[in-house]
């Protein structure tokens, strides 16, 4: 499949609600027609500033207005300290650091001079850089881009039907005018959206239609999987069946041929098989670490099992010849 800049949502749900082996057949022979199908990216996400989030997102342990929520909030990390986490990353294999603060958007100061050190620091390293801090200007895209980063991250979260039930205190266009800055600047996209929130397939199919009729496409499309958290206003809400995961995946794969699909948020509650089939569908990054900014992921040792069973298997000569 070519790149597309006309989708229409009713396309994109067409292609979502395929039978499932077709909508998996499909995906992994565009995922083949486009990346190597045995690459897999690590990249190792951190959270640099913790908690306190004027947002009201309904799904995020950092909002301040989930006073129920148990957690700590931090000050923004030392520089030398995000970048120690950072060689660790590297030397676990990760060739890509993202490093989130829980801003409503950036403020220049010291805090932001920090989060420049980090960047430049990250890609001395040999890594890509991508960040998350929220709204930001276009002197502070300036800046990023004159730091080296690779990619800024700003998710959509859902369709703009249904974004009122999810979050109120920013508009869908103000997410919108952020990627255009960040766009304007040379810096990759990295933006997706979460599924299980209570949304409909026409929902997931809106969003990824707003995301596909870009051009370019981001370079990079987080697919989430809800991660309720106690005190959270979607804190009720049923882990999704993973065969959606699984969906959503090979529908962003279709109409985003060339992008980093990353199975992201929600890969904890997937056993080995359904990660597999995940990739198999067309994503080809993962984040590699015990936590993605504030909710469990899945572990270091589960992932080396994942990515060894996805090599081709080692057997001895004996065996062999048997």
């Amino acid at each position: 499949m070519t790149n597309r800049h006309d989708w229409t949502v009713a396309e994109i749900a067409a292609l979502h609600d395929l039978p499932l082996l077709e909508l998996v057949g499909r995906a992994n022979a565009t995922h083949r027609q486009h990346h190597d199908p045995n690459h897999v990216q690590k990249a190792s996400l951190l959270s640099i500033k913790t908690g306190g989030c004027p947002e009201n997102c309904a799904y995020c342990p950092q909002s301040a207005h989930h006073r129920e929520v148990d957690l700590t909030r931090d000050r923004l990390m030392d520089p030398e300290k995000v970048l120690g986490m950072a060689r660790t990353a590297r030397a676990a294999g990760a060739d890509r650091f993202c490093m989130g603060a829980a801003w409503r958007q950036v403020r220049d100061g010291r805090d932001f001079d920090a989060v420049i050190e980090m960047v430049r620091g990250v890609r001395d390293l040999g890594m890509e850089a991508c960040v998350t801090l929220g709204m930001l200007k276009p002197h502070q895209a300036q800046r990023l881009a004159d730091a080296g980063l690779t990619a800024y991250n700003h998710n959509l979260d859902t369709s703009p039907e249904f974004y009122g039930k999810i979050i109120t205190t920013r508009t869908y266009q103000d997410r919108l005018d952020t990627l255009a800055t960040v766009r304007a600047y040379g810096i990759e996209l990295c933006c997706g959206g979460i599924i299980g929130m209570g949304e409909t397939v026409r929902d997931r199919a809106s969003m990824l239609q707003v995301l596909a009729v870009m051009d370019p496409h981001p370079e990079s499309v987080p697919i989430n999987a809800l991660v309720p958290v106690a005190g959270t206003p979607l804190a009720g809400r049923p882990v999704i069946d993973p065969l959606e995961l699984v969906r959503m995946v090979a529908t962003t794969r279709l109409v985003m041929p060339q992008a980093t699909v990353r199975l992201s948020a929600g890969r904890a509650s997937l056993n080995r098989e359904a990660q597999i089939l995940c990739l198999i569908a067309g994503a080809n990054s993962i984040f590699y670490g015990e936590t993605l900014l504030t909710t469990p992921n899945a572990g270091i040792g589960d992932d080396a099992e994942l990515l060894a069973a996805l090599a081709a298997p080692v057997r001895d000569k004996e065996a062999s010849a048997a």
